[in-house]
């Protein structure tokens, strides 16, 4: 599905000024008309993916029970 300039800020929760930066700068593909860009929004989806196991990585680790306090003590 192909979505305006427009309407990739609103699903990226960008401003428009930075997604239009991000396609000059070849950061985000996007196909010209002629009058606009078209941004082909699968291209997100490997972005997306990447960040929720990246948060469930980061929960994962946060969950994890500290270990028992290995108090070694010296008694010479």
């Amino acid at each position: 599905m192909y979505m305006t300039i427009q309407e990739t800020a609103e699903f990226l929760g960008m401003p428009v000024q930075q997604v239009q930066k991000y396609v000059w700068e070849g950061r985000i593909r996007a196909v010209h008309d002629g009058e606009q860009f078209f941004i082909n929004q699968s291209q997100f989806d490997n972005y997306f993916n990447e960040l929720e196991t990246l948060k469930k990585q980061i929960e994962d680790y946060l969950n994890e029970p500290i270990p028992p306090d290995r108090d070694i003590k010296d008694e010479d």
